[in-house]
């Protein structure tokens, strides 16, 4: 108890701080020209940058996981100082990871103990957070999970971030142009993307929420925080919009605005999740808008061709963006490539390998990536850490502006290897592995061979969850599995409750009376990957 009014206590000083420095964040104005020479310098001194986070963030932090790992390697930091000088970060990586030097999803997560050498290392979340941050809010990543990530948003790093929102806002051509976001109140992000707009000189038009705070089963706590700050930033002369509660049955509502925008201005963007952006096109062609002149800009999950498809037919513009809360901007979309799905790896403040693994519960290997945060203002400090994505990296040439400024480096196939996702919100197969082993069968009987979940794509393009539910099972009402899921997922954490919220407005979840499937080695696991069904066809908007 004493321990958790410690963390209220510590977290209200930390949010006070925040508050106190916001009127001086959003009073920045960083041009494009500032912006892409701070994003120059930092491909200059990537070594640099990097050996000083390895100084100060791990050697020099007493409780840092990693530089247990390093001395049970018998790593010294002139060794790494040695190895970079003569192989370069990415090579250096690889060879510290060879040497036991990373840190795995599920450790991040703290689902499983960090083992090395026979030695358990002691680690906690908040030893891979920034020492350096004070002035913080915490937002909660991952869209569920009891032991999901909490990360500190500090005026630092957000500041930090400012030069690529820049510099990406060019290289696609939305600057100046009117925004509609969809994102949620904390714990997620969408109170950082609204400061930020205002400070990139492109403040947010309308900000509209799926979580309400405090009368749909979330914390009301969250709705007072983002409240608060901003009315800090109004009363310091930003125009800051409040969030607008919209469930994700109403995405009408954004398609006649994105209509009003476009007829004013010529041109608008609306920003969120994929599944969210799909919601605004299929809402705009059951009206006959066309969003010629928009940009649907799409992140969190993977933007598929379905998806995509169903999108580009009102007339609109596709893109996606690679972004983790724990470091920034992984990656933003190449403006040559015909694939949505192809993201130029932003390496002047994250570097990327890969390694590969065998996932649980899916019974197949993977090219999973494992980043490193380079520069010392990153929410958490990642060495070779494993993110849960796996996909196709390479170095090709392109023609596009990302190229000349350097970003040469691309990434694309991505996908997640332990999450179920759908509405931009994602569940730690782990997780659901709990509730589909024990939860279920307790409450309905039958054992863990009589439950899977399926994650697959219906003809729209919506990411669907299928729980199948064999048909030995007994069950007088074929919905209750729905229902015993979405409220065990209460249990998960304040995550959990924002993915229940999310998935009941959509009805993502669904049973089928379906004995679960067997892989093709013929075994039974708890989860199966995504599946396509057949497109629908698509008419044209008008």
């Amino acid at each position: 108890m004493a321990r958790g009014r410690d963390n209220i206590t510590s977290e209200s000083v930390a949010f006070a701080g925040f508050l106190w420095g916001l009127p001086q964040f959003l009073r920045q104005r960083m041009t494009y020209a500032e912006a892409l020479a701070i994003i120059q310098q930092r491909l200059r001194e990537r070594e640099v940058n990097f050996l000083s986070s390895i100084e100060h963030g791990v050697f020099g932090k007493r409780r840092s996981p990693y530089r247990v790992m390093l001395e049970l390697a018998g790593c010294e930091f002139g060794d790494i100082r040695q190895l970079v000088k003569a192989r370069g970060i990415e090579s250096t990586l690889r060879a510290l990871r060879d040497a036991g030097v990373y840190v795995s999803f599920e450790e991040f997560k703290g689902h499983i103990p960090i083992v090395r050498s026979g030695r358990v290392i002691d680690a906690r979340q908040s030893d891979f957070d920034n020492p350096t941050h004070r002035h913080y809010y915490e937002v909660t990543t991952g869209g569920s999970s009891g032991t999901g990530r909490r990360v500190r948003v500090d005026l630092e790093s957000m500041s930090a971030n400012l030069p690529m929102r820049v510099v990406s806002a060019r290289c696609h051509g939305i600057a100046d142009t009117p925004t509609l976001r969809w994102v949620d109140i904390p714990p997620s992000i969408g109170l950082n993307t609204v400061l930020s707009d205002w400070v990139c000189g492109n403040p947010t038009a309308r900000w509209f929420s799926a979580v309400r705070g405090g009368r749909d089963g979330t914390s009301s706590r969250f709705l007072w925080a983002t409240r608060v700050a901003l009315g800090v930033g109004r009363l310091s002369g930003a125009r800051l919009p409040w969030p607008e509660y919209l469930p994700l049955d109403q995405a009408i509502v954004i398609a006649r605005e994105a209509r009003d925008l476009l007829r004013i201005h010529g041109r608008c963007q609306v920003r969120g999740s994929v599944s969210r952006m799909l919601r605004v096109a299929v809402a705009a062609r059951s009206e006959g808008i066309n969003l010629t002149g928009a940009i649907l800009h799409g992140g969190g999950e993977p933007p598929t061709p379905a998806k995509v498809n169903q999108i580009t037919s009102t007339g609109a513009r596709f893109l996606a963006s690679y972004h983790f809360t724990e470091a920034g901007a992984i990656g933003h979309g190449c403006t040559t490539s015909s694939d949505p799905n192809d993201q130029h790896v932003l390496k002047d403040h994250v570097a990327m390998i890969q390694a590969p693994r065998m996932v649980p519960g899916f019974d197949v290997e993977v090219q999973a990536f494992c980043f490193t945060t380079l520069l010392g203002t990153a929410p958490k400090l990642l060495l070779n850490v494993e993110l849960d994505d796996y996909g196709i990296a390479e170095t090709r040439s392109c023609g596009c502006p990302w190229e000349e400024l350097g970003f040469t480096d691309h990434i694309r196939d991505i996908h997640s290897f332990r999450k179920l996702t759908g509405e931009g919100v994602t569940l730690v197969g782990t997780d659901m592995e709990r509730i589909l082993e024990e939860v279920l069968p307790a409450r309905f009987g039958g054992t863990p061979l009589d439950y899977q979940l399926l994650e697959e794509e219906d003809a729209e393009g919506f990411t669907r969850l299928i729980l199948l539910v064999s048909p030995s099972v007994t069950l007088a009402d074929e919905q209750a599995p729905v229902e015993t899921v979405l409220q065990a997922m209460h249990a998960i954490g304040a995550g959990g409750d924002t993915a229940r919220v999310k998935w009941r407005q959509a009805g993502s979840l669904r049973v089928r009376r379906e004995s679960p499937r067997l892989t093709s080695r013929g075994k039974l696991m708890p989860l199966q990957l995504l599946r396509t069904a057949k497109p629908a066809s698509i008419g044209s908007a008008t």
